[in-house]
């Protein structure tokens, strides 16, 4: 058969810069093939030569049987959703999308078919006459989605799609692919998250332009060289610290609740492991040889090569001669309004000094607008409260010196060079001569940037952007610090960094504000609050939320192929929702025993396996999310509730 797509090695320079190097493979008809790489590895050059957007230095590529460097010609049989998403700001979320439908020459009957079934599935549909200029972040990112879908290409390329989307949403895209390709499109996608890439056909790790391995995902975790053991334990943040103190030569990574180290020689790694945590009065849940996720793999394979050398334990030093307020924040019956719509509704919230606060919700819940009233940035409609001591409604200048802020997107320069921002910040800060010098070293220590004090910004890869806009962000030593998906995109090398990064600012007294869609990395959290249509809806640590807020029982499905029969599992008695979950399922229901039976005597019967676990913080937070759903929403938008 004739692959979709191929490439001979294909290369593609940029000055003295290479960033695709020689790189062969072949995608199928009907094929999902997965792109993955650390941050600058080359993913997104790569997809930009195969969609015909950018010409290849040397090399061959084709797609549909025609040289990438002439598409023209099928343009309309090729989709691409690049991470910049063309949408245009004064024309609302409809007119995006219609706009796009045009272009396609999409029949009005199929505009209007597809516009639909891509605003219910991106949840968008409340936002139709919303100009995309007003969205947030992670709903542009939905509807640029929604534009490059509104067509059926033959083949489609998606440039790392879910950045900055919650999990309902990323949940309902994945929907979304599985459906296209029962229609036969052939996908392309390159993405930051793991568990995405464990649904693929085949995936390709990717680094510095390099082809390292290219497989099924089971045939990958064959290039495991050693055994991994999870580690489930009470406090998992200092099981971690232990850990890696007493097997630094060992690769100990932090999976949410749960710790994969990797060992030669398990039995005797497990009791020193039990023996090491027990005698720092740390409870042993469970210990265990498990098959090693495609994450395991991934950082074996690049971390020698990728991983910055970033100086953990500097310490940040913190002017406590400011009256900081009994709490770093405190609100009460906090509220905006823009015209009619209520982003943010009485909300009521306090944060210790020194705590790491995680607050989270799905794309437009009111996350970024909360964060900008908290910042002195956004005046609140009404509502009272503190920040790092000061007021929010009259002391709004006084708080903006007291905090530091990251956005989204970083906030940086892009054509400055690394210590051409740290000035630039300094200056805004009031920092200068020695004061700033200190600072300014203090950062790039921090940030592990010494060797690229004159790169220019707009050329380091995303992880050392992330890193140095935090340096940027502490440079006037705030007491306070607010970070608006601070990750988002970032390869899960440089996203582990980045919080042993927040943990050691946080022991050392700083207040940390942190909005995530990873919900692993809430985990990480000391407190979370979320946050749904601008109302909280819960409040606590990871584990008492889990405990508490969950009302339904969620049962593991262990099957192949597990994308291929979530339809038939939700129609099982008491099912609320089935999803994707790792390289299997979770199954959420109201009745675990009447679920049971109904598979034993159903088509599915000897084809899966069930048992039943404790709730992840992604099961909690769609859960609770969908009960907000399906409060507001009529009989007849039900079905929309996945």
């Amino acid at each position: 058969m004739t692959p979709v797509l191929a490439a001979e090695e294909l290369s593609k320079r940029f000055g003295a810069v290479t960033a695709v190097d020689g790189l062969t493979l072949q995608v199928k008809t009907g094929e999902l093939f997965g792109l993955v790489g650390s941050d600058g590895a080359g993913k997104t050059t790569t997809i930009r030569m195969l969609a015909g957007v950018l010409d290849a230095t040397s090399g061959v590529a084709t797609v549909l049987g025609r040289p990438c460097s002439s598409l023209d010609a099928i343009r309309g049989e090729i989709g691409y959703m690049s991470q910049r998403f063309g949408l245009y700001p004064d024309l609302t979320v409809g007119e995006n999308i219609k706009f796009y439908a045009d272009i396609f020459g999409l029949s009005k009957g199929e505009q209007n078919a597809n516009i639909e079934r891509l605003l219910q599935a991106t949840n968008l549909a409340a936002f139709r006459q919303r100009k995309a200029g007003n969205l947030s972040g992670g709903m542009k990112q939905k509807l640029g989605l929604a534009c490059a879908l509104i067509h059926t290409p033959k083949i489609l390329f998606l440039d790392e799609p879910t950045n900055g989307v919650d999990p309902v949403s990323r949940r309902e895209f994945w929907r979304l692919l599985y459906a296209l390709l029962d229609e036969g499109v052939t996908i392309f996608v390159a993405t930051a998250y793991l568990d995405e890439a464990d649904r693929c056909h085949r995936v390709g790790l990717i680094h510095n332009g390099k082809l390292l391995a290219c497989d099924t995902p089971g045939d990958l975790r064959n290039l495991a060289q050693e055994k991994i053991l999870e580690v489930v334990a009470a406090s998992p943040k200092t099981a971690d610290r232990l850990l890696r103190t007493a097997f630094p030569e060992a690769a100990v990574m932090l999976f949410g609740d749960r710790i994969h180290l990797s060992t030669a020689d398990p039995e005797p790694m497990t009791a020193a492991i039990r023996q090491l945590l027990t005698n720092a009065q740390l409870e042993v849940y469970s210990i265990s040889e498990v098959e090693p996720s495609l994450e395991d793999i991934f950082v074996a394979m690049v971390s020698d090569r990728e991983s910055p050398a970033v100086d953990n334990r500097v310490s940040v030093a913190i002017d406590h001669s400011r009256e900081l307020g009994p709490k770093a924040v405190s609100v009460t019956g906090l509220t905006r309004r823009f015209d009619d719509f209520v982003a943010v509704k009485g909300i009521d919230l306090e944060v210790e000094h020194g705590e790491i606060f995680g607050f989270l919700g799905p794309n437009g819940a009111g996350k970024s607008t909360t964060i900008r009233m908290l910042c002195g940035i956004l005046e609140p409609t009404s509502g009272s409260g503190s920040v790092a001591g000061c007021d929010i409604r009259t002391g709004q200048e006084e708080i903006k010196k007291r905090i530091g802020y990251m956005s989204q997107k970083f906030s940086l320069y892009e054509e400055l060079t690394v210590e051409e921002n740290i000035a630039f910040y300094g200056g805004i800060y009031r920092l200068g001569g020695k004061k700033l010098t200190e600072r300014g070293d203090w950062a790039i220590k921090m940030a592990g940037l010494e060797q690229r004090r004159t790169a220019i910004a707009g050329e380091l890869s995303g992880g050392w952007k992330q890193r140095l806009a935090l340096g940027c962000a502490l440079l006037h030593e705030p007491p306070v610090i607010f970070l608006d998906e601070p990750t988002a995109g970032v390869d899960p090398l440089s996203r582990r960094a980045f919080w042993r990064l927040i943990r050691s600012l946080a022991a050392e007294g700083v207040t940390v504000f942190v909005t995530t869609h990873y919900m692993d990395e809430a985990e990480y959290c000391d407190r979370l609050a979320m946050i749904h249509q601008g109302e909280m809806v819960a409040l606590g640590t990871p584990q008492q939320l889990k405990r508490e807020q969950m009302a339904e029982t969620v049962l593991e499905v262990s099957c192949d192929r597990p994308q291929d029969i979530l339809s038939q599992l939700e129609q099982l008695p008491a099912v609320r929702h089935a999803a994707l979950y790792g390289r299997g399922a979770h199954l959420v229901t109201a009745d675990q025993e009447a679920t049971e039976n109904s598979l034993q005597g159903s088509a599915l019967a000897g084809q899966v396996t069930l048992r039943r676990v404790i709730p992840s913080l992604e099961d909690l937070f769609v859960s609770l999310i969908e009960a907000g759903e399906r409060k507001t929403k009529t009989p007849a938008d039900k079905r929309a509730i996945i």
